[in-house]
């Protein structure tokens, strides 16, 4: 039976931009009873922006807290459950405008979640061409995200990259004491836009450490913007400490630190 629903919302306007990275850069933040995941041989790790919009809460709306912008940055592994594979992200570190969003995340799933001032820009969807940007304001100065594309969307072909980006439908965090929470991701499929042009533009030693300094310099490898839609995250569960295939636990606020 799946977990209770934790949240829901709508997930719209995700720009991802790619970045094609060693998997030794990685292999310290797979948490217990997960493997990388890999795309025709390449690793990838993604700065991911976009809109939570109508959020509720265990089904209740919180007053000013319904709508905002998130960043993201995360990579992609996979866990082996009852013979077969179990796709999912990781997340290095979110970014929202809210200190009430972060302090909940942090606190039920042990995410890296920090409050920052945060606005967004969409144009043109609809049109021939259009843009998403997501910027955010860390000390004193704006920084920021931006993917430009053109034509119309579409469903990404299967096995494809666009398809191995998009279509992870599980979340891990890796938790102090060494276990992992795993939490259930529904959405469809999501149609995209492949890019015309993308710029991430930050300060990428200060805020995601010197690990990721230079990759997050340079190009991304591709760049996408998907449509979203209606998303549901799970109550997360604490996996078993036999390298993740024991029994699982559920995870209340407060218990994901343990």
């Amino acid at each position: 039976m799946p977990a209770r629903r934790f949240l829901t919302a709508e997930g719209r306007n995700l720009a991802m931009l790619n970045y094609e990275v060693a998997p030794s850069l990685l292999s310290a933040y797979v948490p217990a009873g997960c493997e990388l995941d890999s795309w025709d041989g390449r690793t990838f790790v993604s700065v991911v922006g976009f809109q939570f919009l109508s959020t509720r809460v265990l089904g209740i709306p919180i007053p000013f807290h319904r709508d905002f912008e998130e960043v993201n940055l995360r990579f992609y592994v996979r866990r082996r459950h009852e013979g077969s594979w179990r796709r999912g992200v990781v997340f290095i570190k979110e970014l929202v405008p809210r200190h009430a969003i972060a302090w909940v995340a942090r606190q039920v799933y042990g995410e890296n979640y920090v409050a920052l001032p945060m606005r967004h820009s969409i144009r043109g969807l609809g049109s021939g061409s259009a843009m998403a940007s997501y910027e955010w304001r860390r000390s004193g100065a704006w920084e920021g995200m931006r993917v430009n594309v053109s034509g119309s969307p579409a469903l990404p072909e299967e096995e494809s990259e666009a398809s191995f980006i998009t279509e992870h439908y599980w979340g891990y965090t890796r938790q102090r004491n060494g276990g992992t929470v795993e939490y259930q991701v529904e959405h469809p499929r999501w149609r995209v836009w492949h890019a015309t042009g993308a710029w991430l533009k930050c300060n990428a030693r200060a805020l995601y450490g010197a690990a990721f300094s230079e990759v997050l310099s340079g190009s991304p490898r591709t760049a996408f913007l998907a449509d979203g839609s209606a998303v549901t995250v799970r109550q997360g569960q604490r996996l078993g400490q036999t390298g993740g295939t024991g029994r699982a636990e559920v995870v209340g606020p407060g218990d994901a630190q343990r």
